[in-house]
């Protein structure tokens, strides 16, 4: 029989199946740092986009903020001017209220009686002066409880004093309250 060596063949073998493996390992791994580079890229892009998309979001904020700003301003303006329309319409409504008051004062007064001081906060009104008798104070009072525009009358104080050591006066203190009667329209107190 023949000797064939068979040697030399295998570990030719050998060396071009592990020289196909290390071509297959070095493909495998460019294909993998190839892939792994490739998704990282991915990830950046992504990555970048939203960082734009939250700058762009951001600028948006920063827009809406300072509309918000203003917007409170204007809504504090617009209620400094409704506050002074406000108070316009209260003064134009009230206006002939002081009217009433003065008439009715001036009806309601008796002679012998004299007023010296007058002072209205809010619909409370006070009163001070100085009349001949006690009797015309107490038809003074009488006359505000009779009036439409006045009510409440209340004396305070009432004290007599001489004047010029001749003439008695009785120095006086009277609260009332001023109210707009049901039955008046606006019409009939806007035509005052």
């Amino acid at each position: 029989m023949a000797r064939i060596n068979l040697l030399p063949w295998r570990e030719e073998r050998r060396k071009e199946l592990l020289n196909e493996f290390l071509i297959m390992l070095g493909v495998v791994a460019l294909f993998s740092a190839l892939t792994v580079g490739l998704v990282h890229f991915f990830h950046m892009q992504l990555i970048d986009f939203q960082n734009e998309r939250i700058s762009y979001i951001d600028k948006r904020i920063i827009e809406v903020d300072k509309k918000i700003v203003e917007i409170k301003e204007l809504e504090k303006q617009k209620e400094r001017l409704l506050s002074r329309m406000r108070a316009i319409e209260s003064l134009q409504r009230d206006r002939p209220l002081i009217v009433h008051l003065f008439d009715e004062l001036v009806r309601s007064m008796p002679e012998g009686m004299s007023i010296t001081d007058l002072t209205q906060r809010q619909a409370l009104i006070t009163i001070q002066g100085e009349a001949q008798s006690n009797a015309r104070v107490s038809s003074f009072m009488r006359k505000i409880e009779q009036s439409e525009w006045l009510k409440k009358a209340q004396l305070k104080v009432i004290k007599e004093s001489k004047l010029n050591n001749k003439k008695t006066v009785n120095s006086f203190t009277l609260t009332f309250e001023q109210i707009v009667p049901t039955n008046e329209s606006d019409d009939d107190i806007q035509q005052l």
